[in-house]
Parts: C-alpha cells; sequence; structure tokens
C-alpha cells in the first residue's frame, strides 16, 4: 500500500549522512510507488528564534516553514534524518520545530487530552528518525537514557499526535568501519521500499 511520505534532512551540513540517508530513502520510497516530498534543512531560510514565544503575537511562517507545515499535514508518515550533537538536534533543527509546530495548525488548545494536555491535530501520523552520532547504542540508552529519542517520540512528535515514532541509531558515525555506510544505506532503502 503506497503512503505520502514527508522526509527531512535535519543536518544544516552541505553533504552528511544525514543528507545521504534522507536521498536514499527518498529514492527507494519512490520506486516502490509511495509519493514523497524531501526537504533539506539546509536549503531553507528562516529564522530558528521563537522570540517571545507567545501564541497571541507568534512571528508569521516563512515560506520554507508554511511548506514544512504543509508537508506535515500531508504526510501520512514522517521520516527525520538528524545527528545527535551535544546529547540533541542541531539547534536550527529545534528552531524549525519550534516555529513550525504551532497552535490551531498542531496542537489545539481550546480542547484538552484526558491527562489537561492541548489536543493533539496530527493524528493518524507515524514516524521514523535515523539519528547518528558517535555513541555506542548500549551508552545512548543506558547512561544518557536515550534522551533525544525520548524527547522527539513523546515531547515533539508525541505532542501533536503523531505515533508511533520508531528510531534507528547508526553508530560511530565519524569513523565508521569499512562498507559500514553501504550497509546502512541498505538497511534504510529496505525501509524506505516499505514505507517505514
Amino acid at each position: 500500500m503506497s503512503r505520502n511520505i514527508f522526509i527531512l534532512n535535519g543536518h544544516p551540513g552541505e553533504t552528511s549522512l544525514s543528507r545521504q540517508f534522507a536521498e536514499r530513502y527518498h529514492s527507494a520510497a519512490q520506486s516502490a510507488g509511495h509519493t514523497t516530498r524531501l526537504m533539506h534543512i539546509r536549503d531553507m531560510a528562516f529564522d530558528a528564534d521563537h522570540g517571545q514565544g507567545g501564541y497571541a503575537d507568534a512571528k508569521k511562517l516563512e515560506p520554507d516553514l508554511e511548506n514544512t507545515l504543509n508537508a506535515l499535514e500531508w504526510a501520512q508518515h514522517i521520516v527525520l534524518t538528524t545527528p545527535m550533537w551535544w546529547g540533541g538536534m542541531p539547534a536550527m533543527l529545534k528552531g524549525l520545530f519550534d516555529r513550525t509546530l504551532v497552535p490551531g495548525r498542531t496542537f489545539d488548545t481550546r480542547r484538552t487530552t484526558a491527562i489537561g494536555f492541548p489536543a493533539p491535530m496530527l493524528i493518524g501520523k507515524s514516524a521514523r528518525v535515523f539519528m547518528t552520532s558517535d555513541t555506542p547504542d548500549w551508552f545512548f540508552q543506558l547512561i544518557y537514557g536515550a534522551a533525544m529519542q525520548r524527547q522527539l517520540k513523546s515531547q515533539v512528535f508525541g505532542f501533536v499526535g503523531i505515533k508511533p515514532t520508531r528510531f534507528t541509531h547508526f553508530a560511530p558515525a565519524s569513523h565508521p568501519k569499512e562498507g559500514q555506510v553501504d550497509r546502512w544505506l541498505e538497511t534504510i532503502a529496505k525501509l524506505g521500499a516499505k514505507g517505514l
């Protein structure tokens, strides 16, 4: 069954593993009949600073942020590729979420969930995060408590209704063993073909 898939490369660099992963997923998904939209955060122009953080006088969304929000609303499945830097996502990616996940489009402050949170508006969608780091997965999970994974799963995607969010962690990313990147790209292509 074909799906509408939004692929966001959250690495701000011109070249990166995240970019390779996003493009490989995009290619495999399209070849399998899925409809995709691919965006690279590096190519986007927007102010990542939310300012005072108020909703009443929020900054107007720049065209690239409006396109991102439209893609999130359109998609059935969201794929994010990102490095983990200093235990979290790159600042530009965090700024994109700060600016794009706005009330009235991604959550409703006029309605609440059973536990009092604003009602999510992007329900019925799933997500996959391809994360790179130099931290071994066991250390990331056991010592760091998978903090970035929990943030994205519960406090970002989950808050606006996107669930489940699945993670695939690739490490070490800076100096992978010979042939390792090709094996990672194979894994990504298989997931892309399945729209997972």
